[in-house]
């Protein structure tokens, strides 16, 4: 809501106070104040010149050469506005302004002929194009003939002002309208407000003579009003109503409908005029449409209604969308004498809804669906009335045409003040709390003990004792509030074991090179099982935006290829994401998704790259692995983990490996097989998903230290002829298993197959670590211990080479 404070002053008087006083005043109250708008923006040197005559230039066809009278003296100014004529009073820049923008008016010659200054349109002097009327929006701004040149020309064109931006919560809508802001500014300063004064002579005409209202819908229109106005005469608005509204962001169009705009800004009513002969039937039907029924709005677009929608009719087709916006067929127009103007209470849930449908949002239409005053809409009617008279010479025929079933009593509340004390933890006095209604106009009065309010209908945010607590605070003042230190045992609050190793896991990850991704939990059904370590059942949405957004899914990777693929389509040769995230596996005895927590990575393109060094590799199976075996042994579960051959389906079937945790899968490594990789358009990937849920909850091995070894190690090594097929890690465990406690450690150093090897099989070889912390061993001692380890290989038919 953009609040001028020039028209504000209109209503409460706020001349003592500064602008930056009163936007921190209302802000403490409740209504954030976002900007203060200096409207003039530090302008100087802007006057109202009279063009007293104009000729073309003789080097410029689009330049003209005009004598403008500026009040001290007559000056050559340069233009090139097309609607520039001799005898209009326009805005001039004398030499030394300053305009928006750091723009500074200087003496210059343009094609040869000197210019003393700059004539000026409205967007030059920073006012958006959007709301400059029509007919100046490609030129230069005209004003009334009665304007006297050399005199200050943002003054009367409404620049000498002060604009406040209000960010309104959903439920204030009372400060949708001058009078709301004027009613709470006039309760933060304690000062009255003055209300317009509504007075007109009417026709010895009655307006029932000329038209009939009828509402079929009237749980969507309980009240509707129609008044007729005659002898209207459609002009170009005064000055001071056109910049009232573009100082509130709106266009001005002519009287009457600048009258209806004025009255929406000033009363927060909705109103609208239509011209009375292009109704034809004398009639007002208000019912909702007929299914597929169309009409073409003010805005020149054809609009499909549902039979939902809610309708202004003359009896025949519709000429309004209630509450959202007029129709074409009865738009005013220069031609038009008699209006017939609505004002009418339309529920807010049918406005929004056909607001919603239609794409069409409008000022009117929010005000409807944030709720206006049921007791405003006759009087903002009359006030509109009074303003036709007044500025487009109409008359207004006796009576209003009114159909009206709408419950406009007020809500009482009862609060005791003790009750109100003990919620803020203050101690208000009486005196002040009934102060305080009052000032804000709420009817109060002491009973018993107790406090019985009636809110005014135009505060339809105030419904519970609550609501009442928190208009006394903000208007004692927030800030009154006493302060207290909590009392009782303190509790340190920290990370949960969880936690805590959630976090040891993504520090992990992003030290080894990983970025963290964040990806929808929602999928498509085709991907939502995809590379799922456990396969359930999945839950899909009732009614998704979308087939790509339907599903929860039970795996990370697909969008981390996703995001993979998208970047490599970008330029970006080497990805490496991982994510933290959720999976949905089935449902819960309550019914609910089940969640269980998964952390995943895909890698692709280099993952070493030392120009200096000439070190290049691209990313592989055993970087995954690395990382994995890594992050384990981070967690303190190395010895609990153990890997077997796997297999998943878009996963290449020999570089794919389960990770097992005391024997029950955990996770998943594995390389894209080549067709999925076309399918993401990849290069060579690899991608791993773990448990995290299982191995954060698993026991850890605790941190042991060794002393540094005061005695030598000895090594032994080992190479044993198998099949191919032999996985190294089962080799690997027999020898563990059949070594004595002397054997402490285990390691592959060459896989080979080829020359003097036969078909089918593979050497490998495996160096052996023997040592004791407590004396040097023998070589006897070694050879016996080795000895074990050899025929334990030979019992599981491995040939020793």
């Amino acid at each position: 809501m953009l609040v001028s404070l020039k028209w504000l002053q209109e209503y409460v008087d706020i001349e003592d106070i500064s602008p930056e006083e009163l936007a921190e005043k209302i802000t403490r109250a409740g209504i954030e104040v976002d900007s203060v708008i200096d409207r003039s923006q530090g302008m100087t040197n802007i006057v109202v010149g009279h063009v007293l005559s104009k000729e073309k230039h003789p080097d410029a066809d689009k330049l003209s050469i005009c004598k403008v009278d500026v009040g001290t003296d007559v000056r050559q100014i340069i233009c090139g506005a097309p609607n520039v004529e001799a005898g209009q009073k326009v805005i001039v820049a004398l030499p030394g302004a300053k305009l928006p923008g750091g723009i500074k008016i200087k003496k210059a010659k343009m094609r040869g002929q000197e210019s003393n200054g700059m004539i000026c349109s409205l967007q030059e002097l920073g006012i958006e194009g959007r709301v400059v009327p029509k007919a100046f929006a490609d030129g230069i701004y005209v004003l009334p003939d009665d304007a006297v040149p050399g005199s200050d020309a943002l003054e009367l064109i409404g620049l000498r002002d002060t604009v406040l931006e209000l960010d309104l919560t959903p439920n204030r809508s009372d400060a949708l309208s001058m009078l709301g802001v004027a009613y709470e500014v006039g309760a933060i300063l304690s000062r009255d407000v003055n209300f317009p004064e509504i007075k007109y002579e009417t026709s010895k005409e009655k307006a029932e003579d000329y038209i009939k209202v009828r509402v079929d819908a009237t749980k969507e229109n309980p009240l509707y009003a129609a008044k007729v106005i005659k002898n209207v005469k459609v002009a170009e608005s005064p000055l001071w109503l056109q910049h009232y509204l573009m100082a509130a962001g709106i266009r001005p169009h002519n009287n009457v409908v600048d009258i209806t705009n004025f009255v929406l800004l000033e009363y927060g009513q909705p109103l609208h005029a239509f011209d009375y002969d292009s109704l034809g039937t004398g009639e007002i039907v208000v019912r909702l449409a007929k299914e597929g029924e169309k009409i073409v709005t003010l805005d020149d677009q054809e609009r499909t209604l549902k039979s939902h929608h809610l309708v202004i009719t003359n009896g025949n087709e519709p000429v309004a969308v209630a509450g959202v916006m007029g129709g074409a067929n009865s738009e005013v127009t220069e031609d038009t004498t008699t209006v017939v103007l609505e004002a009418a209470y339309f529920e807010g849930l049918s406005v929004r809804t056909t607001s919603k449908d239609l794409g069409l949002r409008s000022d009117s239409s929010v005000r409807f669906e944030k709720g206006v005053d049921p007791n405003r809409v006759l009087e903002a009617q009359e006030r509109a009335a009074q303003l036709l008279c007044e500025l487009a010479g109409g008359e207004v025929l006796e009576g209003t045409v009114l159909v009206d079933e709408l419950d406009k009593t007020p809500a009482r509340i009862v609060i005791s003040p003790d009750e109100i004390n003990a919620k803020l933890g203050m101690k208000i006095p009486l005196d002040d709390m009934i102060s305080i209604l009052q000032r804000l106009k709420f009817d109060v009065e002491a009973k018993r003990g107790l406090l019985v309010i009636d809110v005014p209908t135009r505060r339809q945010d105030i419904k519970i004792e609550e609501d009442i607590i928190e208009e006394i605070a903000r208007l004692y003042g927030y800030d009154e509030i006493p302060l207290t230190l909590p009392e009782g045992k303190m509790h340190i609050g920290g990370l949960t074991p969880y936690q805590q190793k959630r976090r040891i896991v993504r520090n992990f990850l992003e030290g080894a090179g990983l970025y963290q991704a964040i990806t929808y939990s929602l999928t498509s059904e085709e991907w939502s099982q995809k590379f799922a370590l456990k396969k359930e059942e999945t839950t899909k949405l009732l009614m998704p935006m979308s087939e790509e957004r339907s599903t929860l899914r039970q795996s990370l990777i697909p969008h981390l290829l996703e995001a993979a693929s998208y970047n490599l389509a970008r330029q970006a040769d080497s990805v490496a994401l991982y994510e933290i995230g959720s999976v949905f596996l089935g449902k819960t005895e309550e019914g609910l998704p089940f969640e269980e927590e998964h952390v995943a990575f895909v890698i692709t393109g280099k993952w070493v790259d030392d120009a200096w060094l000439g070190d290049k590799r691209n990313a592989d199976f055993f970087t995954a692995k690395g990382i994995v075996e890594g992050l384990l042994e981070k967690l303190g579960l190395t010895e609990r983990i153990t890997y077997e051959k796997g297999t998943m389906e878009g996963l290449h079937p020999g570089q794919t490996a389960n990770i097992l945790l005391d024997g029950e899968r955990v996770g998943i490594i594995g390389g894209l097989h080549p067709s999925e990789r076309k399918e993401w358009d990849l290069k060579e990937t690899y991608v791993v998903e773990l448990n995290l849920h299982a191995l954060l909850r698993a026991e850890a091995k605790g941190v042991e230290y060794d002393p540094v070894p005061r005695f030598p190690l000895v090594t032994r090594d080992v190479a044993v002829e198998v099949d191919r097929t032999v996985p190294a890690g089962e080799l690997e465990a027999i020898i563990l298993n059949s070594g004595t406690k002397l054997l402490k450690a285990v390691k592959v150093f060459d896989v080979y197959e080829g020359e003097n090897i036969e078909a089918g099989k593979k050497s490998v070889a495996f160096t052996l670590t023997y040592f004791d912390p407590e004396r040097t061993l023998t070589d006897e001692e070694v050879a016996n211990a080795h000895d074990k380890v050899l025929n334990a290989l030979k019992a599981a038919g491995a040939a020793i080479r």
